[in-house]
């Protein structure tokens, strides 16, 4: 994390030396008007004008976005980055997707929900003004370090006594656990053998692997972070890779912040973020 933040910094040092040399060129060009018979000093401060205005911060200014509870650690890192450059207060809420929709759809208030999948987005449609892809959400089977069931497979869960998944009535990655779960024949059963443990939110389930607290988990790839849990290989999950969309809301107040965050979403400095955290670009 260390090593990130300076990055966030050094790439704020190099915007900064970029702002620095716009203002130099704007003021050379002007000297060289005021040398070709131009007005001098009107001449000049009119030719600087654009240059300020086109690089002002946005200090004083906030957004307030929603965010998929899976998503805290880059998103936040991806938040923080753009308030370092811009000056633009950011806060963002993370929590399940039913708790933002409702959140949503209450208050009537927010700039952008950054969803766990483009399905999440589905009950506060009215509110979406525009949507852009950002990342892949790529799900994945997870057991405690020393696998002690010997976990290959999806197949392998029947042999469990005790799997985490998220909730499927307000979580994105439980509701893949659970449609996965039925196409392979296990989810009735293991919900009617009390085998299935759900969670509020999909970073819980992880831990409670790494703390030997189940035999295995369906969660999203990036979550799985913590020593003491690692990711089975296998592809019984591949066929339910979702995609992280920013949807920026019709209840946005403030234009000018929405739009440099929406270009922002689109730098190399949030891909790399993405990046740091095993996600993968759309």
């Amino acid at each position: 994390m260390k090593s990130q933040t300076n990055r966030v910094k050094a790439l704020t040092r190099k915007k900064f030396a970029a702002v620095v040399v716009a203002a130099a060129c704007a003021l050379t060009m002007a000297l060289a008007g005021c040398s070709a018979g131009e007005p001098s000093s009107q001449g000049g401060d009119k030719a600087a004008e654009p240059a300020a205005e086109e690089q002002a911060s946005l200090e004083g200014k906030e957004l307030n976005i929603y965010c998929g509870a899976g998503m805290t650690d880059p998103f936040q890192e991806i938040a923080d980055a753009f308030e370092a450059e811009t000056g633009c207060a950011m806060n963002v809420t993370f929590a399940n997707a039913a708790q933002i929709q409702t959140q949503i759809t209450t208050t009537e208030e927010g700039d952008f929900f950054v969803a766990g999948s483009a399905d999440e987005l589905k009950p506060v449609t009215d509110y979406v003004e525009q949507q852009t892809d950002l990342v892949k959400h790529i799900p994945v089977l997870a057991v405690p370090a020393d696998n002690p069931k010997n976990i290959t497979g999806l197949a392998d869960l029947a042999n469990c006594e005790r799997v985490l998944v998220g909730d499927p009535e307000s979580t994105p990655i439980g509701k893949i656990a659970k449609n996965a779960l039925t196409k392979q024949g296990l989810w009735d059963s293991m919900m009617a053998g009390n085998v299935l443990t759900t969670t509020t939110t999909a970073p819980q389930i992880s831990t409670a692997l790494a703390n030997n607290e189940g035999d295995a988990g369906i969660v999203w790839k990036e979550n799985v972070t913590d020593d003491g849990a690692i990711i089975v290989e296998t592809t019984d999950l591949d066929a339910f890779v979702k995609t992280i969309p920013a949807a920026q809301l019709t209840c946005a107040a403030d234009a000018d912040a929405v739009a440099a965050f929406n270009e922002f979403l689109q730098s190399d400095t949030a891909w790399d973020i993405w990046a740091d955290y095993g996600y993968e670009r759309v």
